[in-house]
Formats: structure tokens, C-alpha cells, sequence
């Protein structure tokens, strides 16, 4: 396989991935160009080599930094903008993950917790009761597990990778 095909279906399907992480196509896109390439690139080689539009590159490459998966930098004598993508996977994993969570688990903690409290008096009030109660146990040992998980190195994680793979 030539490169530019190789390098053009590992674009594309990084961008669906990205869609199953819970970011759009595109960003996923300006996300695997930054990966693989080897220098810092500007807005407007992203444009160029993706063939998007000025919005759309600006406002996904907002979007991947708010994420914490792409950076903005400068170089002597330029005045524009130049972003690198985080090339550590165990960072990229991280970073992901915690959105995730934040966008989420997050939110679904607090339904539970706001509704918990509601009072049972009848079948299905009951029936409630109990089904918010088990999501909630689940719900919360999740949320402790995935803190420990991006609380942990990355070295620990394959540890147990492997260790669960044998």
C-alpha cells in the first residue's frame, strides 16, 4: 500500500473512532493528521491537506484543545498558529476518557442523587426506588473505578493488560 492511501485510511477511520469517543468526524481527522505528521502544521496546511473550510479547521481545533489532545504553538519569525497533536497514548487514552466521564457519568450521578430521595408509596414508586438504586451502585463503582484507572500510570495499566490477556 502507497502512503498516501495508508496515511488517507488512517485519517478517515480515526475520525469514525472519533465519533465513538464522542467527538465529531473532523476533529478525529485533524487529530490522526497531527499524530503522523512530524512537525507542528498551521491552520492552514490542516485546511490544505484535509480540504475543510477555515471554521470548521479554527473550531475543531479548539474543540481537540479543550480535549487536551492537540497544542498551539509559535515559531520564530511566523505570526500564525501551530498546533501539534499529543503523540502520548497513554495521555490521548486519559484525556479521552476523562471528558467522557465529565460529559457522561458526571451528569448522571447527579440525576441520581438529585432523585434518590424520592419517596415510595406504591408498586411503581417502589419498582423506581429499586432500579435507582441499582444504577446507582453500578454508577458509583464506576466513576471510583475509572478514577483509579486515570489516576494510575501507564506502565500499571499494561501490567495488568497483559496479565489479563495471558
Amino acid at each position: 500500500m502507497e502512503f498516501s492511501e495508508a496515511k488517507q485510511q488512517f485519517i478517515s477511520t480515526w475520525g469514525e473512532l472519533g465519533c465513538n469517543w464522542g467527538i465529531c468526524r473532523t476533529m478525529g481527522h485533524i487529530h490522526a493528521l497531527l499524530l503522523i505528521s512530524p512537525e507542528a502544521l498551521s491552520a492552514e496546511e490542516i485546511m490544505e491537506d484535509l480540504q475543510i473550510s477555515r471554521g470548521n479547521a479554527n473550531m475543531n481545533l479548539r474543540g481537540l484543545m479543550d480535549w487536551g489532545l492537540v497544542y498551539r504553538s509559535s515559531k520564530p519569525g511566523e505570526r500564525k498558529d501551530f498546533y501539534k497533536g499529543e503523540k502520548d497514548f497513554w495521555n490521548v487514552f486519559r484525556k479521552t476518557l476523562k471528558k467522557r466521564k465529565e460529559k457522561e457519568l458526571a451528569p448522571m450521578l447527579s440525576m441520581i442523587k438529585d432523585i434518590s430521595q424520592t419517596e415510595a408509596d406504591c408498586p411503581y414508586s417502589l419498582e423506581f426506588k429499586k432500579v435507582v438504586n441499582d444504577l446507582s451502585m453500578i454508577s458509583s463503582a464506576a466513576d471510583k473505578s475509572l478514577d483509579r484507572l486515570l489516576n494510575s500510570e501507564s506502565n500499571l495499566l499494561l501490567n495488568a493488560f497483559v496479565k489479563v490477556m495471558r
